[in-house]
C-alpha cells in the first residue's frame, strides 16, 4: 500500500508551525515527510539542532522522514557516502539524492548498516537507475521520486513522466511524485508557482492530481510539495488516495430527476468490456431500476463528457447510464443528465474497460 506525504522546510518556518502541520497530516493518515537540507548558510550546529527537533517529532508520530541533499552538502558537512551515520543521528529514515553519483556509490549506500533508504531522482530520463541496478543494490532500500518544479511551465510533460516512471517500475522500485497545494505558500526556494511534478497538475484540485497519479498505475507514494496545505486539502487528498475506486466529479443538469440521481450517485459503475468508441456504458442501472420511470427530457445533442441516461423511448435500454466519449446526435431517446467536470474530463482516458468507478456530485 502506498503512502501519502507532506513537505516541511524548517529553515523557512517555525517549529510550532511545523509541529501543528505534522499533527494535522498524521490525523489524516499521512506517513511520509519530505524535507530539504540543500543549503546551510547559518550556524551549522544551530541549523542542524532545529532540524533534528522537527525530524524527531515526525518520528514520534511514526512518520518516515526523507532528507533531500546534494553532493555539495556532503562536502560541507564532511559526510562520506561510505558512512551515513550523520543521517542516523539526525533521525532520518532516508536520504534523497538531489544529484546522483556514478551508480556504484548509490548501490553501496543502499547497503548501509543503519537501514537508511536511498531515494533517487526519477525525472532525468537517463539510464541512471539501470546503472545503479548493475551494481546490485539492496532494492528494499532503493526508492525513486520525481522532482518538483516551482517555475510555471517547467514541470514534466505527461509523456516524459511515463517514460521515466516505467524505468523504475521495471525493477519494482517504490515510486513517488509530488502534487501541488493551492493553499500552501512556500517551498524550499523563493520562487513559488506551486510545487508539483507534472506541469498539467499545477492548477488542478489536489484530489484530481491524486486521482490522475493513481490511475496511471506508475506511482506508489504521493507527497504535497509545498507547505502548508489546508486541512480541507489534506482530507480531500486522503479520501482520493484511500478510495477503493476512482471517482469522477459530475456537474449535474438543472433538471435532473431523482431516479437519474440514484443511477448516477448511488451505484458503483462498471465500464463494459465490449467497448464502444462513442460511449462508456454502465449497464446495470437499467437492470436495477427497470421498474422506475425515466421520461424524456433534456434530449439535446451530446458532447464528450456528457453523462447520459437512456429514457423510456429506448425500450430495454431504459435506465442505462453512459458517458459520451465523442460528440453524437440525439434522436430524443437519451437524457443528458450532467457532465464530467471540465478539470476531470481528461481522466476519462484512464478509466479502463472492465474497471469500476464512482460518480460524485461536483459541489
Amino acid at each position: 500500500m502506498g503512502k501519502l506525504g507532506i513537505s516541511i522546510y524548517p529553515e523557512r518556518s517555525t517549529f510550532e508551525k511545523d509541529k501543528a502541520y505534522l499533527e494535522l497530516a498524521h490525523k489524516y493518515g499521512f506517513k511520509r515527510v519530505f524535507t530539504s537540507l540543500l543549503q546551510i548558510k547559518d550556524d551549522k550546529e544551530k541549523v542542524l539542532a532545529e532540524f533534528k527537533r522537527v525530524v524527531d517529532y515526525a518520528n514520534s508520530l511514526d512518520m518516515e522522514v526523507m532528507v533531500d541533499i546534494n553532493p555539495a552538502l556532503f562536502e560541507q558537512l564532511d559526510i562520506s557516502y561510505d558512512d551515513l551515520s550523520f543521517f542516523k543521528d539526525l533521525g532520518a529514515d532516508g536520504v534523497r539524492l538531489d544529484v546522483g553519483f556514478t551508480g556504484a556509490e548509490e548501490a553501496r549506500m543502499t547497503r548501509n548498516p543503519y537501514g537508511i533508504k536511498i531515494e533517487i531522482n526519477m525525472s532525468s530520463g537517463t539510464n541512471y537507475v539501470d546503472n545503479i541496478m548493475s551494481y546490485s543494490p539492496n532494492t528494499d532500500h532503493l526508492l525513486g521520486s520525481h522532482n518538483f518544479y516551482p517555475h510555471r511551465y517547467s514541470g514534466l510533460s505527461y509523456d516524459h513522466f511515463v517514460y521515466c516512471s516505467e524505468k523504475f517500475r521495471k525493477y519494482n522500485l517504490n515510486t513517488m511524485a509530488f502534487v501541488n497545494s493551492h493553499d500552501a505558500t512556500f517551498g524550499p526556494w523563493p520562487t513559488q508557482d506551486g510545487l508539483c511534478s507534472l506541469e498539467d497538475h499545477r492548477e488542478l484540485e489536489i484530489a484530481t492530481q491524486v486521482k490522475h497519479l493513481m490511475l496511471t498505475g506508475l506511482i506508489d507514494d504521493i507527497t504535497i510539495g509545498n507547505a502548508y496545505a489546508s486541512e480541507r486539502e489534506l482530507q480531500a487528498m486522503a479520501e482520493a488516495f484511500t478510495s477503493p475506486y476512482p471517482t469522477l466529479k459530475v456537474d449535474v443538469a438543472e433538471d435532473i430527476l431523482e431516479n437519474e440521481r440514484i443511477c448516477l450517485f448511488d451505484n458503483l459503475h462498471s465500464y463494459r468490456g465490449d467497448r464502444s468508441e462513442y460511449i462508456l456504458r454502465s449497464t446495470m442501472t437499467r437492470v436495477y431500476y427497470k421498474d422506475k420511470e425515466f421520461p424524456p427530457h433534456n434530449t439535446k445533442d451530446m458532447t464528450r463528457g456528457d453523462v447520459l441516461i437512456d429514457n423510456v423511448e429506448f425500450g430495454q435500454y431504459k435506465g442505462e447510464t453512459q458517458i459520451a466519449l465523442k460528440d453524437m446526435k440525439n434522436d430524443g431517446r437519451v437524457n443528458v443528465v450532467g457532465r464530467i467536470a471540465d478539470d476531470e474530463l481528461f481522466l476519462l482516458n484512464f478509466i479502463k474497460p472492465w474497471s469500476n468507478f464512482k460518480l460524485i456530485e461536483n459541489k
